[in-house]
């Protein structure tokens, strides 16, 4: 009898052994992660949401730990928290690069590591498409060409009418020098542009994608180009806000005498609008977080990432300001 009970015993424990070696506990489907995460800094608008949307959406996630690092817009301090994070040993690491190109050592650093590397906003320019398993954000040559497009297709009924449509002279506020958005946004306003030779960019130049010094740069586009110039292109929306100020202290007033075309649509853009002074801003959102860590989840179960996720936007004139302001997020 006692014989009989220890066989039962035995076969119950190894039910249960087996059991669990074939259900994974709910701890081990709820496995730390720790992730880090290397921002540029905090720019503008754009990019304090971008980092709101990342830490809260990782304090949603009890089993992810988000080790943030801001590089206040270098790329040294960047490089410097990923070689950081790999001596921590993260299981995954992904950033925002302020520049496209260099970090193909420090990313090989992460590969021989075995640390999975996600890019986010942001691309990096490397002969090695192995050193990073994901891209998301947005595409941003077709922001360009959106701007572009809008552009040419408004330009005659918003234009000052003593202003002539033979030749249309614009101003360009470019981002920060080497940064993908900086050079993808350019490459699709000149590529629309190309079949519309009337459009002519006349001056350009980075305003770093902030609100002083795309206002100082304008000051001296003003200065060297004064009433000639019809249309400013601003890679983003802080910068053609510090320009608006810059207009309105030359005597002009932006939006009517000067269209102006933005790139990225914050809330400070639709208030622009609001006042008349803003004509288009083009979306680019930074409410990346839940994809990010959708992604982070994905990639620690074993699945396969596209290697490219793009972000779903829009273009909005100043028209539908009033309408969709109450609904903007950042």
């Amino acid at each position: 009898m006692r014989k009989l009970v220890m066989m039962n015993v035995l076969l119950i424990v190894v039910l249960i052994f087996g059991v669990l070696m074939i259900c994974p506990t709910s701890d081990a489907a709820d496995k730390e992660i720790v992730v880090g995460f290397s921002q540029i800094g905090a720019e503008s608008a754009w990019r304090v949401a971008n980092t709101e949307s990342i830490i809260s959406e990782a304090k949603k996630h009890p089993n992810i730990v988000l080790k943030f690092s801001d590089a206040q817009q270098k790329q040294e301090n960047q490089i410097k928290a990923i070689r950081s994070f790999i001596a921590q040993g993260v299981d995954v690491i992904a950033f925002s690069p302020v520049v496209e190109t260099g970090w193909t050592p420090v990313l090989k650093e992460a590969k021989r590591a075995g640390i999975p590397v996600i890019l986010s906003d942001r691309a990096v320019d490397t002969d090695d498409d192995s050193l990073w398993v994901t891209f998301m954000g947005s595409d941003f040559v077709e922001e360009g060409r959106r701007a572009a497009n809008w552009l040419v297709e408004n330009y005659e009924r918003l234009k000052n009418p003593d202003k002539s449509m033979d030749v249309i002279n614009i101003v360009e506020l470019q981002g920060t020098v080497g940064s993908a958005p900086a050079i993808d946004r350019k490459d699709g306003f000149e590529e629309v542009l190309a079949k519309y030779p009337n459009f002519k960019i006349i001056k350009s130049q980075s305003g770093d994608f902030t609100r002083s010094k795309g206002k100082e740069v304008m000051e001296a586009f003003l200065k060297a180009e004064g009433k000639k110039i019809d249309v400013l292109f601003g890679h983003n929306d802080d910068m053609a806000i510090g320009a608006i100020q810059a207009i309105e202290e030359y005597g002009l007033k932006p939006g009517k005498d000067i269209i102006i075309v933005s790139i990225d649509a914050v809330r400070g853009a639709f208030e622009a609008m609001l006042e008349g002074k803003l004509n288009v801003t083009v979306e680019c959102s930074p409410l990346l977080g839940p994809q990010l860590f959708q992604a982070v989840q994905d990639l620690m179960a074993g699945k396969e990432l596209p290697r490219r996720i793009v972000t779903e936007e829009g273009v909005f004139p100043q028209e539908v300001a009033a309408e969709v302001l109450p609904t903007r997020k950042y």
